[in-house]
């Protein structure tokens, strides 16, 4: 997982939770941002046609997307993560799960707001 350049976190910029959690991120990690308002064409053309439906890391070479966009940079802030979701990687069923976890998550992002968020960069 080393990559040229450091991996992109691509977020809902007009969200105060996904704005907490890429500057949590980049606190514990290595990690550009760019928000959803600020995409260049180059980077939308690497993500998918919904790309606004979740988040999303772009490294040198993959784009990853919704909940296997949070566990790439999870992993890549800890090493500890890392070893974790090997094993995980292992339980079969795991991919979906990581996945409805990430959506049941993701559409609660006013609710998480209220415990965490930061002002997010389009709404200043």
């Amino acid at each position: 997982m080393t990559d040229e350049h450091p991996p992109r976190i691509v977020f809902d910029d007009m969200c105060g939770f996904c704005t907490w959690c890429v500057h949590f991120a980049q606190r514990h990690g290595e990690f550009e941002s760019v928000g959803f308002s600020e995409l260049s064409p180059d980077q939308k053309a690497r993500l998918p046609d919904d790309y606004e439906t979740c988040v999303h890391l772009l490294t040198d070479d993959a784009v990853y997307d919704c909940g296997e966009a949070v566990e790439q940079a999870l992993r890549r802030m800890s090493p500890a993560l890392d070893a974790a979701f090997s094993v995980l990687d292992e339980v079969p069923g795991y991919a979906s799960l990581r996945e409805r976890v990430y959506r049941w998550a993701a559409d609660r992002r006013d609710w998480w707001a209220k415990i965490v968020r930061d002002e997010p960069p389009a709404k200043q």
